[in-house]
């Protein structure tokens, strides 16, 4: 059988640890070297890592591409535009891939290329709380928007592969989403155009990223700025609305007392408050996203409107 060439993204940002490990796993997958290749691309790091990168030039066809700060949408986007590879699969820098994540690729792209495949996330830091409340976020998400894995709605964009020529078709990743949403906002319009999704388990990678609760806060803050962005611009282009997303809601206590059958004990009581946690950043960055650009619009719009001066009052002096 013919095997299929691949070219894997990684965007990166001052994780030069994380990005080794990353590239240690890929070296060691079960897939022809002549088949894939791997495009670092940094999104503006003080220390690109270039060290790094070349110490697996001996094991990988590996490039690091440079730009200055624009957010890992951007940098996937400038990766996509350097890829040879027929298929593009991208990860984050913070994973690890199993053996077998490009000749479980291959499998499913065998069947048709005209699908997005988004694979299965598993937490490589079960001792960590935050690590564990986001698995969890995962899970919940997953089981809802993918509740049918062959129509799939909604696959991450640190374990998501899709043919290249389509990939150009939708436009790739929107830049303008520099904070987050910008794989919600890429299946969106890739769904609208007429592809499918499918959620594929058997495609695994492992997520290394601890945290600190200011750091959990943050994350799903702009998470929640970036949930704001992705409601306007599919509104905008006329995909859907805020509406759509009441089902979520109305589900989530069944969904995460489902997700929670795999944590047990006291490991469960700060996983179960960060949840809490992630719905509250999550709308605080929302509205605090909706605040921010209502207060833009008005004072642009201040500074638009011609001024009115008043005449000079004529008098009769006769």
């Amino acid at each position: 059988m013919t095997q299929l060439s691949f070219s894997v993204i990684i965007p990166t940002r001052g994780r030069p640890k994380s990005l080794a490990a990353c590239l240690e796993s890929l070296s060691d997958l079960d897939y022809p070297r002549d088949q894939f290749e791997v495009i670092v691309v940094d999104d503006g790091s003080e220390m690109p890592p270039r060290e790094v990168v070349e110490s697996f030039a001996d094991r990988l066809d590996v490039v690091l591409l440079t730009q200055p700060h624009g957010g890992p949408a951007s940098a996937r986007n400038t990766g996509a535009a350097r890829a040879k590879g027929e298929f593009l699969a991208f990860t984050d820098d913070d994973c690890t891939v199993a053996k077998d994540w490009l000749q479980a690729l291959a499998s499913r792209f065998a069947e048709t290329n005209d699908v997005a495949i988004g694979g299965r996330t598993i937490n490589a830091l079960p001792g960590d709380p935050y690590a564990t409340a986001s698995q969890l976020i995962v899970d919940v998400v997953y089981a809802f928007y993918n509740a049918d894995p062959d129509r799939a709605r909604f696959v991450a964009s640190n374990n998501l592969a899709v043919a290249k020529d389509h990939f150009i078709a939708v436009a790739g990743f929107d830049s303008s989403f520099s904070l987050a949403s910008e794989d919600r906002d890429l299946c969106d319009r890739w769904l609208s155009q007429g592809y499918r999704i499918t959620y594929a388990p058997e495609v695994v990678v492992h997520h290394s990223r601890p945290m600190s609760f200011a750091a959990f806060c943050r994350q799903h803050f702009s998470y929640g700025r970036g949930a704001f962005r992705f409601e306007r611009a599919r509104a905008r282009r006329g995909s859907g609305g805020l509406i759509k997303e009441l089902g979520f809601y109305r589900q989530l206590p069944r969904l995460v007392s489902r997700a929670f059958a795999e944590v047990h004990g006291r490991r469960a009581v700060l996983p179960g408050a960060l949840l809490a946690v992630w719905q509250g950043a999550n709308t605080a960055g929302f509205f605090w996203e909706w605040a921010s650009q209502t207060r833009a619009r008005l004072v642009s719009q201040s500074r638009s409107e011609p001024k009115i001066m008043n005449a000079p009052v004529e008098t009769d002096q006769a």
